[in-house]
């Protein structure tokens, strides 16, 4: 099986390639620099010269708050990039996995969102992920749609690498409470996303570590589990105002992977544990 991943240097492409390449598969991590995938007619040839059997799109624009003013580039990138690479994988018959996130619900209430609910985003970057699945599905019957939410992961920037450096620089942080959703690994990610493209299980899937928490009790336990002594104050949303609408309600049902037999992910907290360790930063007392 040869593999094409898009966006290889951000948290979640880099992690899948690197799994890919534990278990002996073959991946082309490509990004901007070797396919633009607002580029139509490169998109096509540097995917049919790689001769693959999948192709694994985690190349987005994930600026929440700038896509409000960049509409027409963020669209271009998540709508007609994915666009892009659904038609050449619909010509060539080959599978497509695309990774999108809870941002294409409203966010409300306390229920978990189920795979097939009603979507409705709040944002543009939520729409443009939205319209990004509308594309997949309307173009292809191989495709693997992954909701994913709170992401983390060695390469790049994320929630627990900012809490680690505000910790040690201020020694407290202010937090909102009133967000509620699933921290999630990438490391955990890839390994289901390469055992899912194996398979012709198609459909959409939710694909979250497990447990709950507001982004302020996941900033207590990352200062917890790295052993540093930081204050933290519970906020709601109202003290960080943003551009972009924030989901309140990140709850992700996992009925198609139990449904489908694929493992669900492990704990958020056991996820931050092997994380910290992975970055030097695991020093629970």
């Amino acid at each position: 099986m040869r593999i094409l991943v898009t966006g290889v240097k951000g948290q979640l492409g880099h992690d899948i390639v690197e799994e890919c390449k534990k278990r002996d598969i073959e991946a082309i991590g490509v990004d901007v620099e070797e396919m633009d995938i607002i580029n139509a007619a490169k998109v096509e040839s540097v995917i049919k010269e790689s001769n693959v059997d999948v192709v694994v799109h985690c190349a987005a624009w994930t600026a929440v708050d700038k896509a409000e003013d960049e509409v027409e580039l963020c669209t271009k990138v998540n709508v007609e990039g994915t666009r892009n690479i659904a038609k050449v994988c619909k010509e060539l018959d080959v599978k497509m996995m695309y990774f999108s996130t809870d941002y294409v619900f409203d966010g409300q209430g306390d229920h978990e969102w189920k795979e097939y609910d009603e979507r409705h985003p709040l944002n543009v970057y939520g729409q443009t992920k939205c319209d990004g699945e509308i594309v997949v599905q309307e173009l292809l019957k191989k495709y693997f749609i992954v909701r994913i939410a709170w992401v983390f992961g060695i390469n790049g920037n994320n929630f627990i690498k900012t809490m680690l450096r505000l910790g040690k620089e201020r020694g407290t942080v202010s937090v909102v409470n009133d967000q509620i959703g699933s921290p999630t690994y990438t490391y955990d990610l890839a390994r289901l996303a390469v055992d899912m493209i194996q398979t012709e299980k198609y459909g959409i899937y939710h694909a979250t570590n497990e447990g709950l928490c507001s982004w302020y009790e996941f900033a207590c336990e990352i200062f917890k589990q790295a052993g540093l002594d930081v204050k933290v104050l519970p906020v709601d949303s109202n003290a960080f105002p943003a551009k972009a609408k924030r989901p309140s309600n990140s709850r992700m049902a996992k009925t198609e992977l139990d449904k489908n037999g694929f493992n669900r992910l492990p704990t958020w907290q056991d996820a931050l544990k092997r994380y910290l360790i992975s970055i030097g930063e695991y020093h629970e007392k």
